[in-house]
């Protein structure tokens, strides 16, 4: 596999909110996505995720509670947990969503 630097990735993604897939490590895939201060409705995935913010802030809403995950921290939304994104939400963010075996 070749280098990729996060960053530049992020800046060449086409549109924020629409996720770059980097690779895949096992099962797990590792996504890539630019954030831009928007807000994204609510939602649930079949596969738990893992968000790294790797600059600026994520803000979720998870069952109703506000979250705030800074430069350098992560969360783990377990599979099937509704959750959304509040508006203000800027920078880039990793995603690694990890299916659940059977």
């Amino acid at each position: 596999m070749s280098l990729v630097n996060l960053f530049d990735a992020a800046l060449a993604l086409p549109a924020a909110w629409r996720s770059r897939l980097l690779g895949e490590i096992g099962t797990a895939s590792v996504k890539l996505l630019r954030m831009d201060g928007t807000p994204v409705v609510e939602e649930a995935h079949g596969t738990p995720e893992i968000l790294v913010v790797l600059d600026g802030r994520l803000e979720l809403v998870v069952h109703g509670t506000p979250v705030t995950v800074g430069t350098g921290e992560m969360y783990q939304v377990p599979a099937g947990v509704r959750h959304a994104v509040a508006p203000g939400s800027r920078g880039t963010l990793l995603i690694v969503e990890v299916p659940q075996e059977a």
